[in-house]
């Protein structure tokens, strides 16, 4: 068992997380149970698996919750698109969050790979 805040990758997913609740707060009042919260779900979803994973019992079962997480990654990676495509995402916005969503695959990507090991 591990104490997941003290992965950080974890640390990178919760921020992004935080960072979907505030630009969605500014998303169409129609879109909340709508894009604002599969944005929203995905993206704490991230740092919930995470968390999830770090109280099993073993690496292998971690490192599944881990590539949950993936799978959440790259859900939120299309809704951001989608967002941007709508309009409901500035250009600014939409490449500062899809950077980081990005980082946190990566960084997920790797630490993946290191449970395998």
């Amino acid at each position: 068992m591990r104490d997941f805040k003290k992965l950080k990758i974890w640390h990178k997913a919760h921020k992004l997380t935080l960072d979907i609740y505030r630009v969605t707060r500014d998303f169409p009042k129609e879109e909340i149970y709508g894009i604002t919260s599969q944005m929203r779900r995905a993206s704490s979803s991230i740092e919930f698996n995470l968390a999830e994973g770090c109280g099993r019992e073993s690496e292998k079962e971690l490192g599944r919750f881990a590539i949950i997480s993936m799978g959440s990654t790259s859900e939120l990676e299309c809704e951001l698109l989608l967002s941007f495509d709508l309009g409901y995402l500035g250009k600014v916005d939409y490449k500062r969050l899809e950077q980081k969503t990005i980082e946190v695959k990566k960084k997920l990507s790797s630490f993946i790979v290191k449970l395998r090991k």
